[in-house]
């Protein structure tokens, strides 16, 4: 299963400018999720990070896989219309930059689930190569 940015929208909350995922390439609901954000010049936060060396910020890519992640987990029908919360990060490793131009493919997995509260794995890849890796806690609202 393949989702658009209509699809997204309709699943998680975020929107432009914040809606940080272009397309989701693979979705099985409640376990796993494949997403793309495409990261453009334009962007506005490299207005400011920097001018002279445009780089993604590293909190805007965690955020990017946490909302493929929220994907996952409110694609789910008994969560539909909720929204997913961070409950906290660990493993966070940042590997390389992400900066204009760059496809970054996001790999978005749940290890546990205990009631409101979701653990998952997820990695940011550029052309293949790893650039950020962690494990978020997700609670539902």
């Amino acid at each position: 299963m393949s989702l658009g940015i209509k699809e997204i929208e309709a699943i998680i909350p975020h929107r432009h400018p914040f809606l940080l995922v272009d397309r989701i390439d693979e979705l099985e609901p409640g376990v796993r999720a494949t997403g793309v954000k495409n990261v453009t010049f334009h962007e506005d936060f490299f207005k400011g990070h920097f001018p002279e060396e445009p780089v993604m910020p590293g909190v805007l890519i965690l955020e990017a896989m946490a909302q493929v992640g929220a994907v996952i987990i409110l694609s789910v029908e008994e969560n539909k219309g909720k929204t997913a919360f961070f409950g906290g990060m660990d493993k966070v490793k940042f590997r390389r930059k992400v900066v204009p131009g760059d496809t970054i493919c996001m790999e978005c997995e749940v290890i546990k689930q205990k009631g409101p509260i979701g653990v998952a794995k997820a990695t940011a890849k550029v052309n293949g190569e790893l650039a950020v890796s962690a494990e978020m806690t997700v609670i539902l609202g």
